[in-house]
């Protein structure tokens, strides 16, 4: 069986090319972010990434993040969020808990506070339902720091929210004045 280190070293990759880069092994991507499985492993092979449908079904049951899903016919695939690119996952808004968390290095904490979470390259501001979750996702950008999110009041305020396939909670925006810290 495969070690955790090449299955990361995969999960990886196959994040960057369903999540930012297709072109990287010229990939096409339907408007939805669905991948076809079989050109995709023919064109990870082509790179040197050695992978075939049981190891991608492995790795995409057993990633801790569930970033990858397949339909249901396990002939698509695709990246569950974090798109920099412009796909449409078709999720439904949702009415959020009253608080979610956002984790971040504390480098970025002064920042954060003057112009609220901003989605950058990516196409939503991720939100997590549990606190550890938020530390976790600070942690791997250095000392982390997480913020509140006042979710309640924001979706009064009228923003919308979004719960992707793997439980992240995603947002167009958070100004600063929902951040509590």
């Amino acid at each position: 069986m495969i070690t955790e280190k090449e299955a990361v070293r995969i999960s990886k990759f196959l994040s960057l090319v369903l999540r930012h880069q297709p072109e990287t092994i010229d990939l096409v991507l339907d408007e939805n972010g669905w991948a076809d499985v079989t050109p995709l492993i023919d064109k990870c092979n082509q790179k040197g990434i050695t992978l075939n449908r049981e190891l991608l079904e492995h790795i995409v049951a057993t990633n801790t993040k569930k970033r990858f899903s397949f339909n249901d016919q396990k002939d698509q695939i695709r990246a569950n969020q974090g798109h920099s690119i412009d796909v449409d996952l078709a999720l439904s808004v949702q009415v959020p808990p009253d608080l979610l968390y956002h984790g971040t290095a504390e480098r970025f904490v002064s920042s954060i506070k003057e112009q609220g979470l901003i989605k950058q390259q990516r196409q939503h501001v991720h939100l997590s339902a549990k606190q550890s979750t938020a530390v976790q996702v600070g942690q791997r950008h250095g000392k982390p720091f997480v913020f509140s999110v006042l979710t309640a009041q924001m979706h009064r305020d009228g923003f919308v929210f979004y719960l992707s396939d793997n439980g992240v909670w995603l947002t167009d925006h958070v100004p600063a004045k929902y951040l509590s810290f």
